[in-house]
């Protein structure tokens, strides 16, 4: 198995905030974190059917362009009552402008009067050598959906969505918080612990 120590790594993001967290939480495996913005790469299209599958090609896309390993992630709000929905279409859902109010309103629209508010938060992350070999590990955080919207932290469906035994939606919450139980920290840990042993 590919191991990370002392290389560098590739994040498929040009997202600043998202490179930040990845780099903290990898930094006893990793001597020195980029993203694929920093390196002017392109962003591939998410033609996947699952979360796993999404990571996966913009890990490999990031690593050949780069010649690095690459870490790349999916995520997305996956609703009970709506067949899992919108699920890998999660930014989608918000039209071209990836506009969340309007997302998180054709969300709760959809559960109108339906009593089961039931969601999940998924995070796939996947890390994929140049040569094609790639591990991948899934983030899950239950909660529900409530509204209306609450909170100014956080972003995308944060601020419809409470996870299990909080009253507090993940907006609401403080990062620190958040990160403690999010899908996201949950799939890194996996992560860590994967390219560890």
């Amino acid at each position: 198995m590919g191991r990370l120590s002392g290389q560098r790594l590739v994040v498929a993001t040009h997202n600043a905030g998202k490179l930040r967290e990845f780099a903290e939480m990898l930094s006893p495996l990793v001597k020195e974190v980029v993203s694929a913005g920093d390196l002017g790469l392109d962003e591939p299209e998410e033609t996947g059917t699952t979360f796993e599958e999404n990571a996966a090609l913009k890990a490999l896309a990031a690593s050949v362009a780069s010649g690095s390993p690459a870490l790349a992630d999916d995520s997305g709000l996956c609703v009970s009552a709506l067949n899992g929905e919108p699920g890998v279409f999660s930014a989608r859902w918000g039209g071209e402008q990836k506009d969340m109010m309007v997302a998180m309103r054709r969300v709760n629209e959809l559960l109108g009067d339906n009593p089961d508010r039931s969601a999940h938060f998924v995070c796939a992350l996947a890390v994929t050598w140049p040569n094609g070999k790639t591990e991948a590990v899934e983030g899950r955080v239950d909660g529900k959906i409530v509204w209306p919207p609450r909170g100014d932290n956080g972003y995308g469906y944060d601020p419809v969505f409470v996870p299990d035994g909080y009253d507090k939606t993940f907006a609401e919450m403080s990062a620190d918080e958040k990160n403690k139980i999010s899908h996201r920290k949950r799939a890194i840990e996996k992560l860590v612990i994967k390219l560890s042993s």
